[in-house]
């Protein structure tokens, strides 16, 4: 069986920053099938490539600096983040793109996709997301459940 790996990536202390992080929690709330895994990967070291292991799938939910407003959402897939080196995934992008090619090397490597934020705020000492990234947050996790949905129907085929 296919498994798919939802990564929440952040810091909540650092208001904006931690919106993956607060995906994540929300999306444990509800029933998902066993074989999707929903975890809190913080913010995110070379050492987790270990949890990357053995995952067909990997939606990572983190902030993204696009340069756009806060609060507007990207989609992303693996080759978007190494293709435009001006596309920073928040300050875990090498982290992350170094620890998929560490699981490819000891077994499998996931397929990517990134549901990012731009963050309106991600310096100053907040747990409380700014009000700019509230509002759309709701929509952030229905685009999250979709793409899991999107995930889950694809290990079908």
């Amino acid at each position: 069986m296919k498994k798919l790996l939802v990564l929440g990536i952040g810091n909540i202390l650092l208001g904006d920053e931690g919106v993956g992080v607060h995906a994540v929690e929300e999306l444990k709330k509800e029933e998902w099938p066993e074989f999707v895994h929903l975890v809190d990967g913080g913010t995110f070291t070379h050492d987790i490539f270990h949890i990357l292991e053995g995952y067909d799938g990997l939606l990572v939910l983190d902030i993204v600096h696009g340069g756009k407003d806060g609060g507007t959402v990207y989609y992303l897939e693996e080759k978007d983040i190494i293709d435009n080196e001006k596309q920073r995934l928040s300050l875990h992008d090498i982290d992350l793109v170094d620890s998929l090619n560490m699981a490819g090397a000891v077994g499998k490597r996931p397929a990517m996709r990134i549901l990012g934020m731009e963050p309106e705020n991600y310096t100053d000492w907040s747990m409380e997301m700014t009000d700019t990234c509230k509002a759309v947050f709701p929509g952030y996790v229905e685009r999250a459940r979709q793409e899991i949905k999107r995930f889950i129907e694809e290990f079908d085929q």
